[in-house]
């Protein structure tokens, strides 16, 4: 058996640059993980080339989950012919612009590489996994970067590794129907790591999102009061970040305290402290050798 995390991830800006002839969109973005995690836990069958996920996701058919596509894509590309017995603990929201996903995609991919010794490269897992979607290479990459094109293009950062109180609406936020919303920026410049750094960037997604869900915008209005709060992929996630632990935790309780006078209720929104991490805890325990 090999228990491997699958880490959530922030976009600690997203630009979008413009529009593409495919009907894709340009970005740029920053990637920073966090130590909030999925755990997947593996098991080879040896015989036979059967793959089976437990517990099924809620509403998710099989063949759309994303950890038997990739399991299945790896097998395919390879020939090869074990199986596996793949357990998820599930802990990330879905549609909540933190990657699970795709965190477990990736995971799903690295692990089962190692386990079946297919021999792929990470750049091979990276190419194999964007077949999957835009942000499973960042996962499989498992370093903070800087993302450009559909953010398959990474350049390696080492950025300050704060703690960040995150928000979880109650809410999910659709990404392909956001991507369609006529009042969407898409003509965004393109930073530089050093304006970041003195304060430059945003969240194109963050306008639309305030308007489209109310709760959102009654979130982030409710952050910004001990600290700027900005939104994460194309929401509904936001997060807030803090020097320290202890700086984190007291927001966490001022949020709490204040929520009331914000019209929230438990049942709105939770929160969540993570430390962010600019190397992947994918690639920890025995996986640690891959790096």
């Amino acid at each position: 058996m090999l228990t491997a995390h699958s880490p959530a991830k922030l976009n600690l800006f997203l630009h979008i640059t413009g529009r593409r002839p495919d009907g894709y969109h340009n970005l740029q973005t920053l990637f920073q993980f966090v130590d909030f995690c999925d755990q997947l836990e593996f098991d080879v069958e040896p015989t036979g080339s059967n793959i089976s996920v437990h517990p099924a996701l809620e509403g998710v058919p099989i063949e759309q989950n994303l950890i038997w596509r990739a399991a299945r894509l790896l097998q395919d590309i390879t020939g090869c012919r074990q199986g596996a017995r793949i357990h998820l603990d599930k802990q990330l929201p879905m549609g909540g612009g933190l990657g699970g996903g795709s965190s477990n995609a990736a995971t799903t991919l690295v692990a089962l590489n190692h386990l079946w010794q297919t021999g792929l490269s990470r750049e091979e897992l990276c190419a194999l996994g964007l077949k999957l979607g835009a942000d499973v290479p960042i996962f499989v990459h498992g370093h903070a970067a800087l993302a450009q094109g559909v953010g398959e293009r990474f350049e390696d950062v080492d950025v300050p590794e704060p703690w960040y109180l995150i928000a979880i609406p109650a809410c999910h936020a659709p990404t392909a129907e956001l991507f369609q919303e006529k009042q969407l920026t898409r003509d965004s410049d393109p930073i530089t790591i050093c304006a970041f750094l003195d304060g430059a960037g945003h969240n194109d997604f963050e306008p639309v999102l305030r308007k489209r869900f109310p709760l959102i915008d009654q979130c982030l209005h409710l952050m910004d009061t001990v600290s700027k709060a900005r939104v994460t992929g194309s929401g509904a996630c936001l997060f807030s970040s803090f020097a320290d632990e202890q700086s984190a935790r007291s927001a966490n309780q001022q949020m709490v305290e204040r929520m009331p006078a914000f019209k929230l209720t438990h049942n709105d929104v939770s929160w969540r402290i993570a430390k962010g991490l600019n190397r992947s805890p994918l690639y920890t325990g025995c996986l640690a050798s891959l790096v």
